[in-house]
């Protein structure tokens, strides 16, 4: 690992020089492929420096107990060195997360999917829910929202709602959010005061570039058709709505949000090529996993992931058994302190893969 962390560092040194001089610069596209290795490894080196800093501090204080001091003087430095020896180890954990493959996908924009589940009207205002809790996360981090699709219910439940999220890293951080989410409450419509279980489903997707899914147009069946609104009434009186079909793959996206038939299948195509990307990748997963299977995690978007309990205020979240006493907030998109612990779970996980296979 030390090896490997001198190349990076050499590297690191390189491009510092070449993103200065003003001959790259004048290549922009040779320069910003530059500046962004550079970018992706400056973590890593301020880390390894710092080792290097502990390391050299280790060896002076080893070379002072050697030194005729006085007992007060010695157990001074002994413990000192034992702290220096902690950081190290702390350090180098650091250092080996810092050195696992990142997700190519992290820095992407996110395609979102909410769909009410098992629960009727309950389950679609708790979809609602869910799409405002992810709004406000996003508000916190700085990202934009954008609904691509939206099929609403007369009490202003989700049925279905497809929206994009643009900002740097979201896919990093809402990716662990596909999965089942589970609420325990009295719903609005409950006379008798009885607490019910609803679903609604959450799917997460990392829109592709332009470059990573080319789709053949004579792969596509497109059909137009009028909108309809709320409770199925007619907001639109042309045929303004649009329904993709990628034929190869049987996947289908409507959108009708938008009054322009060329906005709706502009918004539509995005969101199938995210499908379409997603389904790609789950193939080359499953083929990895078939070759490999001592992987740890499926990612089955089947799986229970969390639930939310009105009655006793809490959220729970079961693939890492962690519960907080903050309902109102986490709904209000304070969702860091758990997502944080899904991070810190999903490195340690590789890194124990990692390990192993060394």
């Amino acid at each position: 690992m030390l090896d490997k962390l001198e190349f990076i560092e050499r590297r690191y040194e390189e491009l510092s020089k070449a993103i200065a001089d003003p001959e790259v610069i004048a290549r922009q596209d040779e320069w910003k492929k530059l500046v962004k290795e550079h970018a992706d490894l400056e973590d890593i080196v301020v880390k390894y420096r710092e080792y290097k800093t502990i390391e050299q501090d280790i060896a002076v204080a080893r070379e002072m107990l050697k030194e005729k001091l006085d007992e007060e003087s010695l157990d001074m430095l002994r413990d000192e060195l034992d702290a220096l020896e902690e950081r190290k180890e702390k350090v180098l954990h650091e250092l080996r997360l810092l050195l696992l493959p990142k997700d190519p996908n992290d820095e992407k924009n996110v395609v979102m999917e909410i769909r009410a589940g098992a629960g009727g009207e309950e389950a679609a205002l708790f979809g609602a829910d869910l799409f405002r809790m992810y709004s406000r996360y996003a508000e916190r981090k700085g990202w934009r929202i954008e609904v691509m699709s939206a099929n609403y219910t007369d009490m202003g439940g989700v049925k279905e709602i497809i929206f994009v999220v643009e900002g740097k890293g979201a896919y990093s951080r809402l990716k662990y959010e596909s999965g089942v989410h589970r609420v325990q409450r009295i719903p609005t419509t409950e006379s008798g005061g009885r607490i019910h279980t609803s679903t609604a489903t959450v799917a997460v997707l990392p829109e592709p570039e332009d470059i990573e899914v080319e789709i053949n147009p004579d792969d596509l069946r497109i059909d137009v058709f009028r909108s309809s609104g709320h409770g199925g009434q007619s907001v639109n009186t042309t045929d303004s709505a649009v329904r993709i079909t990628h034929l190869p793959t049987g996947i289908v996206v409507t959108c009708q949000d938008e009054r322009s038939q060329q906005k709706n299948k502009e918004k539509a195509m995005r969101v199938l090529k995210a499908r379409v990307l997603d389904a790609i990748q789950r193939e080359r997963e499953q083929e990895y996993a078939q070759a490999r299977k001592s992987q740890v995690g499926t990612g089955d978007r089947s799986e229970r992931i969390r639930t939310y309990n009105f009655p006793q205020g809490r959220v729970t979240d079961h693939r890492i058994g962690m519960t907080i006493y903050n309902l109102e907030g986490f709904l209000d998109g304070d969702l860091d302190e758990i997502i944080n612990e899904l991070i810190i779970n999903d490195q340690t996980e590789r890194l124990k893969n990692t390990q192993a296979s060394q």
